[in-house]
Formats: structure tokens, sequence, C-alpha cells
């Protein structure tokens, strides 16, 4: 009877870890999300504005903009369950309401584990069948952001950030134990962002 309820343990211990696994890399594959919607919406800003557009350019622009809406909506959902709901409950009402949101966060993790693959597939769609080549051949003018390609980068290969994120690391580890609030401020394209993190 032991070994049974050993064997058993096993298996729900190796079921747990891959459950917290899934929902600890939620964050990360919704920030994956997030950048890739901003990259959708350079896209489709970039279709928007040309003439005419041939139709597997069509058929592109159309899948994106359905995966974007869906994207923004598990997003919206990711963090409104973040955001929940903090009631004054008792003991049993709290375990039920955590319970409920974990169901909802498993749901939501598979939906953006989901994505990310789609996202991915449409990546790879895209190379295979050259679309980018048809995109760039439209007749219009487009015009693409260039701080765009910044976001794929690793921030070790940024150049002149060293500095200020001395700079500030030095600000907030300063030897004084007071709570301290700093403002990262600038032109669009600096490295606010990649500073900050």
């Amino acid at each position: 009877m032991a070994g049974v309820l050993d064997l058993l343990l096993g298996k729900l211990t190796m079921l747990l870890s891959d459950e917290y696994k899934m929902l600890t890399g939620v964050r990360r594959h919704a920030s994956f999300l997030k950048d890739e919607l901003s990259a959708m919406k350079a896209l489709l800003d970039k279709m928007e504005i040309m003439d005419k557009l041939d139709p597997p350019t069509k058929n592109r622009r159309d899948h994106i903009r359905e995966m974007s809406y869906d994207m923004e909506n598990c997003i919206d959902d990711f963090m409104h369950d973040i955001e929940g709901t903090h009631l004054k409950a008792g003991f049993v009402r709290k375990m039920v309401q955590r319970l409920r949101r974990l169901g909802r966060r498993h749901k939501i993790a598979k939906r953006i584990k989901e994505l990310k693959v789609l996202a991915v597939e449409a990546n790879a769609r895209r190379e295979r069948y050259k679309i980018d080549g048809c995109i760039n051949s439209s007749r219009g003018v487009a015009v693409v952001d260039p701080r765009m390609s910044a976001i794929y980068k690793d921030a070790a290969c940024l150049v002149g950030i060293d500095g200020p994120k001395e700079e500030l690391v030095n600000w907030l580890m300063d030897s004084q134990k007071k709570l301290k609030v700093v403002s990262i401020v600038g032109f669009g394209g600096l490295g606010k962002t990649t500073l900050a993190k």
C-alpha cells in the first residue's frame, strides 16, 4: 500500500511542478505577446498607407489583425485576473476564490501559449512564402519606425546604456533606507524601457 502511495505522490508532485512552471511562465509569455502586438501594429500601420495590396498580403493583413485582437483580449484577461478582487471574506470563501482564480489563470496561461505558437507559426509562414517581398514591392510610401529593431535586440548589445544604468543603480542603492521613486523620461528611442528593465 505504501508503494502505491509513494508512486501516486511522485506523480502528483510531477504534475504540480508542471502546473507551477506553466503558471509562473505566464508573465514572460504575456510580455512576448505584448511585444508581438506592437510589431503587428507597426506592420498593420504600414499596410494601411499602401494603395493596393495583392491577395496574399491582404490575407496576411487580415490574419494579423485577427491575431492582434485575440492577443489584446488575452492580455486584457490576464491583467484583469492579476488585479483581481480583494474582498474581505472568511477562510473558506478566500480559498474558493483562490481556486477559481487558479482555474482562470490556467486557462489564460494555456491561451497565451497557444497565441505564442500561432505568432511563431505566422512568422515562419511569412518567411517561407516570402510575403515581405510582396509588401515591399507594393506601391506606396511606407514609413517604418527605426526604433522597432531595438525591441528585439539584447540589452547587452545596446550602446551607451552602461553609464545611465550604473548611475540609476547608484541612486537606488544609496545607503539611506528611504523609499525612492525614479522617473526615466526622454524622447522615443532613447532606451528608457531597456534601462528600466
